[in-house]
This record gives C-alpha cells, sequence and structure tokens, in this order.
C-alpha cells in the first residue's frame, strides 16, 4: 500500500472518530441533561458559530475532515462564514442573507432528501 492510500485511510478514520466523538457528546447530553433535542441543536449550531468567530474551527476542520464539517457544528460554522463574508460585502443586510445563501445547497439537499425519506417510507406519527 503506498502511502497516499495510507493518508486516505487516516483521513477517513479520523473523520469517523471525530464524528463519533460528537454523536456521543451530544448523546451525552440528552440522556444526562433535560435538555431537549432542539435544544441540543440549536446548541452545537450556535457553538459552531462561537467556534468559527474565534478562528478555532477551520484548523480543526482541516483536520478532523468530514467528522467536522457534516455535524451541526460544521452547520454552525458554515453559517458563521457567510455572514462574515456578506457583512463584508455588503454592510448589515449580509447579517440576515449571508448565512442562508452559505448554507443553501445544505438545506435544500436536506429538504429534498426529508421529502424523498418521507415518500420511500411513509412516516406515522407516534401513538
Amino acid at each position: 500500500m503506498d502511502s497516499s492510500m495510507n493518508e486516505i485511510i487516516m483521513e477517513l478514520v479520523r473523520a469517523f472518530l471525530v464524528g463519533g466523538i460528537i454523536c456521543a457528546l451530544v448523546q451525552v447530553l440528552l440522556d444526562r441533561t433535560k435538555m431537549m433535542p432542539g435544544r441540543v441543536m440549536v446548541t452545537l449550531v450556535v457553538t459552531g458559530n462561537i467556534l468559527g468567530w474565534l478562528g478555532l474551527y477551520e484548523p480543526f476542520l482541516k483536520w478532523a475532515g468530514a467528522g467536522a464539517g457534516v455535524p451541526l457544528l460544521g452547520f454552525g460554522n458554515t453559517l458563521w462564514k457567510g455572514v462574515a463574508k456578506a457583512v463584508g460585502e455588503e454592510g448589515l443586510v449580509g447579517i440576515f442573507k449571508g448565512g442562508l445563501t452559505a448554507a443553501s445547497a445544505g438545506i435544500a439537499a436536506a429538504l429534498v432528501f426529508g421529502y424523498l425519506g418521507a415518500l420511500v417510507f411513509q412516516p406515522k406519527m407516534k401513538e
């Protein structure tokens, strides 16, 4: 096995471990606190925003890859980057449109795949 294959494997392992640790920490929050899932999700997005604002998320993202980019922490960081860019280009109106512009592909994909999943699996309300 050549070194580039070893690097790819290590990148995959690192992404898997980081994503798993994030998910495990979220599960601890859900199990050990009275926080509801919606609040935990908002906490993750806000944490990603704050870490992006502090300049800590980008180095973490480069090291962890998809393990840090895919969870809600990554979504919060994407929102932050969009807002920062839009405010620099358009002023204060960028606060309102920058985050949605930056995250629009992910939001659209979530809506489309959520709808397709609902069509395929026909979800029902719990009784």
